[in-house]
C-alpha cells in the first residue's frame, strides 16, 4: 500500500462561518456557535448550532435554486464547490470518488411539514448521494458511508485504504448531518442533551449539544495535491466494543483498540495533541479518558470542539480533523470550550485554553452508538512515520 496519502484542499461550512479559514479564526478567538432555540416540538429549549437559512440560501443562489434542495444539500453542495474551487481534482474524472458521510442524511424529510418541492424519497441515501452526484457530473456513483457518530473520521480512514490500493487517485470526503425533530427527540430520550453550551470532560458536564455542519476534502495520492504543509493520514482503523446500543465499553475496550491499531499502521509517530470525541456525556467522557491513559497517551493534550460546534454527528469527525490539519498548519491548538475542572477518573490532560504551539502530528478519534470507535494520525511530512 502507498504509504503517504495527502490531504489537500477543504472546506467547513458551519454556523460560524461558510469557509475553513473563517471556522479556524473564529474557534482561535473563543467564538461558538451554540444558542440557546425552542424547536417547535416539546417544551424544553435546546442549546444547538444551528444556520440562519437566509445566509445558507444567499451563499447558495451562486451554484442552485435553493428551493430545489434540502438544507443539507445545500451546505453539503457549498462545500463540495468550495474544495473543488481550490483544487485541481474534478469529479467527473473516473479515476475520482465522492465519498459522503451522514448519520441520518436528509432525516428532515420524514416531518410532518417538509419542503414542498422535494421528492420524499430524498430521505434515502442512495437517492441522496445521485443528487451530488448529479449536480456534480461525478464520473463515478458516490458512496455512502453511514456508521453513527464515527462515519465522517471512518470515510477518511476508508478513502486512504481506496487510494493506497490504487482503486483511485483522489478522493473527495465530505460529509454532513443537520438538526431535526428525528434527532432531538431521539437524543432527548436518553435524557443525553444539555440545555446549556456543553462542558466537554468537565466536572459539571450534564449532556451534549446538537450541530449542523458540513464539511469536505481531498485525499491524493499525488504529492502536487497536497495543501501547505504536505499532511498526510498516516494510520487509520475501527474498532466495535459490542458492549450497549447507546452505551461504550467501562473500560475503553474499543476505543483503545482503535487506536492501538491505528498505532500500527502509523509506527513512531508521537501525537502533538488529541482531536477527541468529547460530547460531554457521562459515559463518553469518562471512556475516553481512561482509553486514552491505557494508550499510554497522560501527557497528550486532549481537545473536543463540541463546545462550539455542538455534536455535528456523521460530521464531526471530518470537520474536527480539519479543524486539526489547520492547527499543524498554523500552530495553534485550540482549546476546549467550556471546560473548568477535570471530571474523568483517566490520568489525562485537557487542553483548556487555545496556545500556539507547532506540533507535527496529531490523533482523531471518534465513538458512536453500537459500540463503534474510529482513530487516525495525521502527520506533517518530515516527522515520524
Amino acid at each position: 500500500m502507498q504509504k503517504n496519502i495527502y490531504t489537500g484542499s477543504d472546506c467547513l461550512i458551519s454556523p460560524l462561518g461558510l469557509d475553513s479559514d473563517t471556522n479556524f479564526n473564529g474557534l482561535a478567538e473563543g467564538r461558538s456557535a451554540l444558542c440557546q432555540f425552542h424547536p417547535g416540538y416539546g417544551s424544553q429549549p435546546v442549546c444547538a448550532s444551528l444556520f440562519d437559512e437566509s445566509i445558507v440560501d444567499d451563499a447558495f443562489g451562486r451554484l442552485g435554486n435553493p428551493v430545489l434542495f434540502t438544507r443539507l444539500e445545500k451546505i453539503s453542495i457549498l462545500a463540495i464547490a468550495g474544495v473543488l474551487k481550490q483544487s485541481v481534482v474534478s469529479l467527473s474524472d473516473s479515476r475520482t470518488l465522492l465519498l459522503y458521510s451522514t448519520a441520518k442524511g436528509n432525516i428532515n424529510l420524514l416531518e410532518r411539514q417538509g419542503p414542498g418541492k422535494i421528492a420524499p424519497d430524498r430521505v434515502y441515501l442512495p437517492v441522496f448521494a445521485g443528487v451530488l452526484g448529479s449536480y456534480f457530473n461525478c464520473a463515478n456513483t458516490p458512496l455512502i458511508l453511514s456508521n453513527a457518530c464515527i462515519s465522517g473520521l471512518l470515510a477518511l480512514v476508508i478513502a486512504k485504504r481506496l487510494i493506497g490500493e490504487g482503486r483511485y487517485d483522489h478522493v473527495v470526503v465530505a460529509g454532513g448531518d443537520i438538526v431535526s425533530e428525528f434527532t432531538v427527540s431521539g437524543f432527548r430520550s436518553f435524557n443525553a442533551l444539555s440545555d446549556e453550551p456543553c462542558r466537554p470532560y468537565d466536572a459539571l458536564r450534564n449532556g451534549i449539544n446538537l450541530g449542523e455542519a458540513a464539511a469536505a476534502v481531498v485525499l491524493s495520492r499525488q504529492r502536487s495535491v497536497a495543501a501547505d504543509g504536505f499532511i498526510s493520514i498516516g494510520g487509520g482503523a475501527s474498532a466495535n466494543d459490542a458492549n450497549h446500543i447507546s452505551g461504550p465499553s467501562r473500560t475503553g475496550e474499543g476505543l483503545f483498540r482503535a487506536v492501538e491499531a491505528a498505532k500500527l499502521v502509523a509506527p513512531g509517530v508521537s501525537p502533538g495533541f488529541i482531536s477527541a470525541h468529547g460530547t460531554a456525556t457521562g459515559f463518553n467522557d469518562e471512556m475516553e479518558s481512561i482509553a486514552f491513559t491505557r494508550s499510554g497517551y497522560t501527557a497528550v493534550p486532549v481537545q473536543s470542539l463540541k463546545g462550539y460546534y455542538g455534536h455535528t454527528l456523521g460530521a464531526a469527525g471530518l470537520l474536527e480533523s480539519i479543524v486539526g490539519i489547520h492547527s499543524l498548519r498554523k500552530g495553534i491548538l485550540i482549546g476546549s470550550a467550556g471546560f473548568s475542572e477535570k471530571g474523568v477518573s483517566g490520568d489525562v490532560e485537557i487542553l483548556k485554553n487555545t496556545r500556539s504551539q507547532q506540533v507535527d502530528s496529531f490523533l482523531k478519534t471518534a465513538s458512536g452508538f453500537g459500540g463503534c470507535n474510529a482513530a487516525a494520525f495525521f502527520i506533517r511530512e518530515g516527522s515520524a512515520e
